[in-house]
Protein backbone atom coordinates (compact mmCIF):
# COMPACT_ATOMS: atom_id res chain seq x y z
CA UNK A 1 0.00 0.00 0.00
CA UNK A 2 1.49 3.23 -0.86
CA UNK A 3 2.40 6.11 1.87
CA UNK A 4 0.16 8.58 1.85
CA UNK A 5 2.29 10.74 2.94
CA UNK A 6 4.37 10.09 0.24
CA UNK A 7 1.91 10.29 -2.32
CA UNK A 8 0.85 13.78 -0.78
CA UNK A 9 4.57 14.87 -1.51
CA UNK A 10 5.01 13.51 -4.90
CA UNK A 11 1.53 15.45 -5.64
CA UNK A 12 2.91 18.39 -4.40
CA UNK A 13 6.67 18.28 -6.10
CA UNK A 14 4.18 17.56 -9.60
CA UNK A 15 2.62 20.83 -9.00
CA UNK A 16 5.16 22.47 -8.25
CA UNK A 17 6.96 21.82 -11.34
CA UNK A 18 4.12 22.17 -13.47
CA UNK A 19 3.22 26.02 -11.68
CA UNK A 20 7.32 26.39 -12.32
CA UNK A 21 6.82 25.42 -16.41
CA UNK A 22 3.92 27.37 -16.78
CA UNK A 23 5.39 30.62 -15.13
CA UNK A 24 8.69 30.20 -17.29
CA UNK A 25 6.33 29.97 -20.21
CA UNK A 26 3.13 32.41 -19.67
CA UNK A 27 4.42 35.24 -22.28
CA UNK A 28 4.93 33.12 -25.32
CA UNK A 29 1.80 31.16 -24.41
CA UNK A 30 -0.68 33.90 -23.45
CA UNK A 31 0.45 34.64 -27.56
CA UNK A 32 0.54 31.22 -28.42
CA UNK A 33 -3.28 30.26 -27.84
CA UNK A 34 -5.94 30.91 -29.90
CA UNK A 35 -9.06 33.31 -28.90
CA UNK A 36 -11.62 31.06 -28.21
CA UNK A 37 -13.89 32.93 -31.01
CA UNK A 38 -11.28 31.61 -33.38
CA UNK A 39 -11.33 28.25 -32.47
CA UNK A 40 -12.64 25.03 -34.98
CA UNK A 41 -16.94 25.78 -35.04
CA UNK A 42 -17.37 22.29 -32.74
CA UNK A 43 -14.98 23.65 -29.67
CA UNK A 44 -17.08 27.13 -30.26
CA UNK A 45 -20.57 25.24 -30.04
CA UNK A 46 -19.30 22.97 -27.06
CA UNK A 47 -18.84 25.95 -25.14
CA UNK A 48 -21.61 27.52 -26.17
CA UNK A 49 -24.04 24.85 -24.79
CA UNK A 50 -22.01 24.73 -21.76
CA UNK A 51 -22.65 28.61 -21.28
CA UNK A 52 -26.45 27.86 -21.99
CA UNK A 53 -26.52 25.50 -19.58
CA UNK A 54 -25.24 27.31 -16.73
CA UNK A 55 -27.05 30.36 -17.10
CA UNK A 56 -30.28 28.36 -17.28
CA UNK A 57 -29.71 26.88 -14.08
CA UNK A 58 -29.49 30.35 -11.98
CA UNK A 59 -27.24 28.14 -9.58
CA UNK A 60 -24.18 30.16 -9.03
CA UNK A 61 -20.48 31.24 -10.56
CA UNK A 62 -18.89 29.19 -13.24
CA UNK A 63 -15.26 28.55 -12.12
CA UNK A 64 -12.41 28.15 -15.06
CA UNK A 65 -9.75 25.72 -14.16
CA UNK A 66 -6.57 26.24 -15.38
CA UNK A 67 -7.96 29.60 -17.17
CA UNK A 68 -4.32 30.53 -18.08
CA UNK A 69 -4.40 34.00 -19.74
CA UNK A 70 -7.62 33.98 -18.93
CA UNK A 71 -9.28 34.24 -22.58
CA UNK A 72 -11.80 31.16 -22.19
CA UNK A 73 -12.99 32.97 -18.89
CA UNK A 74 -13.39 36.44 -20.99
CA UNK A 75 -15.59 34.58 -23.55
CA UNK A 76 -17.81 33.05 -21.03
CA UNK A 77 -18.11 36.25 -19.77
CA UNK A 78 -19.23 37.03 -23.12
CA UNK A 79 -21.62 34.95 -23.42
CA UNK A 80 -23.35 36.15 -20.28
CA UNK A 81 -22.05 33.74 -17.60
CA UNK A 82 -20.96 34.67 -14.29
CA UNK A 83 -17.82 33.28 -14.64
CA UNK A 84 -14.08 33.58 -12.81
CA UNK A 85 -10.44 32.14 -13.72
CA UNK A 86 -8.11 29.94 -11.31
CA UNK A 87 -4.55 28.67 -12.37
CA UNK A 88 -1.77 27.60 -10.17
CA UNK A 89 0.69 29.70 -12.32
CA UNK A 90 0.68 32.98 -10.53
CA UNK A 91 2.41 34.69 -13.86
CA UNK A 92 -1.02 33.47 -15.97
CA UNK A 93 -2.77 34.89 -13.48
CA UNK A 94 -1.15 37.90 -13.50
CA UNK A 95 -1.67 38.31 -17.52
CA UNK A 96 -5.12 37.08 -17.18
CA UNK A 97 -5.60 40.43 -14.39
CA UNK A 98 -3.58 42.47 -16.72
CA UNK A 99 -5.91 41.73 -20.13
CA UNK A 100 -8.96 41.36 -17.67
CA UNK A 101 -9.25 43.72 -15.17
CA UNK A 102 -12.69 43.42 -14.34
CA UNK A 103 -12.80 40.46 -14.45
CA UNK A 104 -11.63 37.72 -11.47
CA UNK A 105 -8.48 35.50 -11.36
CA UNK A 106 -7.15 33.73 -8.34
CA UNK A 107 -4.06 31.38 -8.13
CA UNK A 108 -4.95 27.99 -7.18
CA UNK A 109 -5.50 24.17 -7.92
CA UNK A 110 -8.09 22.28 -9.37
CA UNK A 111 -6.66 19.77 -6.59
CA UNK A 112 -8.06 21.56 -3.85
CA UNK A 113 -10.57 24.67 -4.83
CA UNK A 114 -11.53 27.09 -2.33
CA UNK A 115 -15.20 27.15 -3.16
CA UNK A 116 -17.34 25.84 -0.81
CA UNK A 117 -19.19 22.81 -0.81
CA UNK A 118 -22.38 23.04 -3.49
CA UNK A 119 -21.23 26.64 -4.09
CA UNK A 120 -20.39 27.05 -8.20
CA UNK A 121 -23.08 26.31 -10.66
CA UNK A 122 -20.25 25.22 -13.34
CA UNK A 123 -17.32 23.75 -13.43
CA UNK A 124 -15.03 24.07 -16.87
CA UNK A 125 -11.76 22.48 -17.33
CA UNK A 126 -10.61 23.19 -21.01
CA UNK A 127 -7.08 21.54 -21.94
CA UNK A 128 -6.27 21.54 -18.43
CA UNK A 129 -6.01 18.36 -16.95
CA UNK A 130 -3.79 16.17 -18.92
CA UNK A 131 -0.70 17.41 -16.89
CA UNK A 132 -2.33 15.65 -13.80
CA UNK A 133 -0.86 11.77 -13.86
CA UNK A 134 -3.84 9.18 -14.10
CA UNK A 135 -4.04 8.18 -10.50
CA UNK A 136 -4.61 11.92 -9.57
CA UNK A 137 -8.01 12.12 -11.83
CA UNK A 138 -10.39 10.68 -9.65
CA UNK A 139 -10.04 12.98 -6.22
CA UNK A 140 -9.67 15.62 -8.88
CA UNK A 141 -13.14 14.93 -10.53
CA UNK A 142 -14.15 14.19 -6.81
CA UNK A 143 -13.11 17.76 -6.17
CA UNK A 144 -15.30 19.28 -9.23
CA UNK A 145 -18.24 17.13 -7.92
CA UNK A 146 -17.92 18.71 -4.47
CA UNK A 147 -17.83 22.44 -5.35
CA UNK A 148 -20.72 22.24 -8.33
CA UNK A 149 -24.09 23.03 -6.68
CA UNK A 150 -26.82 19.94 -7.20
CA UNK A 151 -27.76 20.35 -10.79
CA UNK A 152 -24.46 22.33 -11.59
CA UNK A 153 -22.94 21.60 -15.18
CA UNK A 154 -19.12 20.37 -15.75
CA UNK A 155 -17.32 21.11 -19.09
CA UNK A 156 -14.11 18.89 -19.55
CA UNK A 157 -12.40 19.09 -22.69
CA UNK A 158 -8.84 17.13 -23.94
CA UNK A 159 -6.59 15.14 -25.93
CA UNK A 160 -7.16 11.42 -25.90
CA UNK A 161 -5.00 8.74 -26.95
CA UNK A 162 -4.73 5.12 -25.09
CA UNK A 163 -3.26 5.35 -22.03
CA UNK A 164 -0.17 7.45 -23.63
CA UNK A 165 2.38 9.44 -21.50
CA UNK A 166 4.62 12.06 -22.90
CA UNK A 167 7.07 14.24 -21.98
CA UNK A 168 9.12 17.11 -23.81
CA UNK A 169 11.44 19.53 -22.37
CA UNK A 170 10.45 22.78 -24.18
CA UNK A 171 7.45 24.92 -23.80
CA UNK A 172 5.81 27.63 -26.40
CA UNK A 173 7.45 30.02 -28.95
CA UNK A 174 11.41 30.70 -28.66
CA UNK A 175 11.06 30.68 -24.15
CA UNK A 176 13.34 29.18 -22.02
CA UNK A 177 13.05 25.54 -21.95
CA UNK A 178 10.27 24.07 -19.90
CA UNK A 179 9.54 20.33 -18.83
CA UNK A 180 5.98 19.28 -19.65
CA UNK A 181 4.32 16.09 -18.63
CA UNK A 182 1.14 14.66 -21.06
CA UNK A 183 -1.00 11.90 -20.40
CA UNK A 184 -3.72 10.81 -22.92
CA UNK A 185 -6.41 8.55 -22.14
CA UNK A 186 -9.01 6.79 -23.72
CA UNK A 187 -12.24 8.66 -24.00
CA UNK A 188 -14.50 5.76 -22.42
CA UNK A 189 -11.87 6.04 -19.24
CA UNK A 190 -12.23 9.40 -18.43
CA UNK A 191 -16.14 9.19 -18.90
CA UNK A 192 -15.90 5.86 -16.93
CA UNK A 193 -13.89 8.38 -13.74
CA UNK A 194 -16.25 10.80 -14.39
CA UNK A 195 -19.69 8.95 -13.41
CA UNK A 196 -17.89 7.60 -10.72
CA UNK A 197 -16.95 10.78 -9.32
CA UNK A 198 -21.05 11.33 -9.07
CA UNK A 199 -21.42 12.58 -12.17
CA UNK A 200 -24.21 12.21 -15.07
CA UNK A 201 -22.76 12.98 -18.46
CA UNK A 202 -25.15 14.58 -20.83
CA UNK A 203 -23.00 14.67 -24.18
CA UNK A 204 -19.93 13.51 -25.43
CA UNK A 205 -17.94 14.76 -28.66
CA UNK A 206 -14.95 13.60 -29.77
CA UNK A 207 -13.04 15.72 -32.49
CA UNK A 208 -10.60 14.12 -35.04
CA UNK A 209 -7.10 15.51 -34.67
CA UNK A 210 -6.28 18.86 -36.15
CA UNK A 211 -3.74 19.32 -38.73
CA UNK A 212 -0.24 19.04 -37.11
CA UNK A 213 -1.86 17.69 -33.97
CA UNK A 214 -1.75 13.75 -33.32
CA UNK A 215 -4.34 13.21 -30.96
CA UNK A 216 -8.27 13.86 -30.96
CA UNK A 217 -10.32 15.89 -28.78
CA UNK A 218 -12.76 14.58 -26.67
CA UNK A 219 -15.50 17.03 -24.68
CA UNK A 220 -17.82 15.98 -21.74
CA UNK A 221 -20.93 17.98 -20.73
CA UNK A 222 -21.90 16.33 -17.74
CA UNK A 223 -24.09 17.52 -14.75
CA UNK A 224 -23.92 16.76 -10.69
CA UNK A 225 -27.33 15.19 -10.14
CA UNK A 226 -30.10 17.57 -7.90
CA UNK A 227 -30.27 14.83 -5.59
CA UNK A 228 -26.46 14.07 -5.90
CA UNK A 229 -24.82 12.42 -2.76
CA UNK A 230 -21.20 12.17 -2.03
CA UNK A 231 -19.15 9.88 -4.26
Amino acid sequence: MTNPTLRDEQAGAHLDAIRQSYDTVAADYARFVKDPGALDPVSRAVLTAFAESVTASGLGPTADVGCGPGKVTAFLTGLGVSAFGIDLSPRMIDLARAAHPELRFEVGSMTALESGDGELGGVLAFYSTHHLPPTELPSVYQEFHRVLAPGGHLLLVTRVGEEEHQRRTYGYGDGDPAPFDSYRLPADRIAGLLERAGFAITAQTLQAPEEGAKRPVAGFLARKPATAKAP
